[in-house]
């Protein structure tokens, strides 16, 4: 199976790059079709999961104080956490998702089906280009869409908490 997981990567990553899939395919069509994807399974299978790590964030929104859902790509750092990339594929503005975590640091994710607690925190600024080398050993050229988008990527850890200790 790795294999073929990763003759699909070497296939599909260079779409990721593409104009087209920044712009249509990515953030228009994915994210519905990941909802229904998620939905259909009771959140253990997750489209971009069949690619790459991926997860549900549940967040409260930083404006609406409303729950927010968002699947994302995650790396693990190696320590537990997870690392997550506001890339908004490459878009000018960053995901609606990191203001509600910077309001909101306390939230949970879903993994393979299992929702667990945890607490957001921004990659400091001289951890940067390590956070991005991880993250770009696991999809290579990622890094490309901050460069492409013109702002600095917010770049979370996502560190797993007690239940007790957390109001997500």
């Amino acid at each position: 199976m790795p294999r073929v997981l990763d003759a699909v990567r070497t296939l599909v990553a260079p779409l990721t790059r593409t104009r087209l899939f920044r712009r249509v395919l990515g953030p228009l069509l994915l994210p519905p079709i990941e909802r229904v994807v998620t939905w259909m399974s009771g959140g253990r299978v997750q489209v971009s999961g069949l690619l790459v790590p991926s997860l549900v964030l549940h967040t409260i929104g930083a404006k609406s104080g409303e729950p927010r859902d968002a699947p994302l790509m995650y790396c693990p750092d190696g320590h537990g956490r997870a690392i997550v990339a506001g890339t908004n594929f490459a878009g000018e503005r960053h995901p609606a998702w990191t203001a509600n975590l910077l309001a909101h640091p306390d939230a949970a994710i879903t993994v393979r089906g299992r929702r667990m607690p945890v607490r957001a925190s921004v990659v400091p600024d001289e951890e940067r280009d390590a956070t991005w080398a991880r993250i770009e050993a696991q999809w290579p050229g990622y890094r490309n869409y901050e460069r492409q988008s013109g702002r600095t990527v917010r770049l979370f850890r996502l560190q797993p908490v007690r239940a007790d200790s957390a109001s997500a």
